[in-house]
């Protein structure tokens, strides 16, 4: 369980970042005190901020930029690209189609996922099926956001080394038949200023949570929020939401349900939710770094020992997991 913790720690990654690839990796004592500072961050919050991550401010404000630039279409022109079980369940949905717990989210996304080709991973694979959906205008969206991705994806997977290190094992523990070949979800997501109205835009959702209490479902998730809006909370053990408010030149990272059962519950998939209690319109892009998408997660024997010598869950496979989220989770 997450602890009493009362801030999200901010941990600067650049040794790390810079050092992922070198085999003598866990010998640098700068990148043994990033190793360190991750442990306790995973330990107790299961959130944190990372600076030093590499990826260039003008990059990071270049995708909040052009998604706001999305939702500021007609309505018309962002439901062309409607997101519907057709798609793979890819594209756009409208203020109070995402429903987290059986209630109404008062947010409008655009969700995206690793492509799936038909047949990839048999009757496993069958609803994620799909090509993503990019809008057109405006212009370049998709080109950016396939290059964010592929930014996510490798920091991500240096961040991961850095964990496994913090558990004892090998740099490339979670690679391989966990995530050598990770599935990746990208939401881009919209949070418009609280008020109920019949508009066809914003239907009366009679809520004001813009997303409800929820843990993400894979390994990490780097957060990339609105530079001046604090909406993002997330519970301690004690029930309490503590704001993690932005920290600009940083992402907010956390640990996903995947990683948490790999663990063994060493590290918590806390749960989180985002109120916009500002008088703006507040744009996150939320990146989700996953397992491998056929992926048998089981608990690992080293985080066994370490936290009892008895397994705490049952295995799980990514890709069902996710398609029973996913199939739950709109209203269409």
């Amino acid at each position: 369980m997450a602890t009493d913790f009362k801030s999200i720690p901010l941990i600067d990654i650049g040794p790390l970042v810079e050092k992922s690839d070198d085999p003598n990796l866990a010998e640098d004592q700068r990148v043994a005190e990033v190793v360190r500072q991750l442990d306790k961050a995973c330990r107790e919050a299961g959130f944190f901020y990372v600076t030093g991550h590499g990826i260039p401010d003008s990059v990071v404000k270049e995708i909040r930029s052009i998604s706001r630039q999305f939702f500021d279409l007609p309505f018309e022109e962002k439901l062309k690209l409607k997101l519907s079980a057709a798609t793979g369940y890819r594209g756009y949905q409208r203020v109070g189609e995402n429903i987290t717990k059986g209630v109404p989210d008062l947010h409008e996304a655009i969700d995206c996922y690793k492509e799936i080709k038909p047949g990839m991973y048999g009757d496993l694979g069958e609803v994620m099926e799909g090509r993503n959906q990019w809008p057109s205008d405006p212009p370049h969206f998709n080109k950016l956001m396939e290059g964010y991705v592929n930014r996510c994806t490798d920091l991500c997977r240096k961040i991961l080394r850095g964990i496994a290190l913090a558990l004892g094992g090998p740099l490339d523990m979670f690679e391989g038949n966990i995530a050598g070949d990770p599935f990746w979800v990208l939401r881009i997501i919209g949070y418009p200023i609280v008020c109920h109205s019949s508009d066809k835009e914003m239907p009366d959702v009679k809520n004001d949570v813009g997303c409800g209490a929820h843990t993400d479902y894979g390994l990490l998730t780097l957060v990339n929020q609105d530079d001046d809006i604090t909406a993002l909370q997330v519970r301690n053990i004690d029930g309490e939401w503590i704001s993690a408010a932005p920290v600009p030149g940083t992402f907010v990272c956390n640990i996903g349900d995947m990683l948490k059962i790999l663990t063994n519950g060493l590290y918590e998939s806390t749960l989180h939710r985002v109120i916009n209690k500002s008088a703006k319109y507040r744009v996150c892009v939320a990146y989700f770094y996953e397992t491998n998408y056929d992926a048998a997660v089981e608990p690992l024997d080293i985080c066994v020992q370490k936290s009892g010598g008895a397994k705490k869950f049952d295995g799980a496979v990514y890709g069902k997991h996710l398609v029973s989220k996913v199939v739950n989770n709109f209203v269409m």
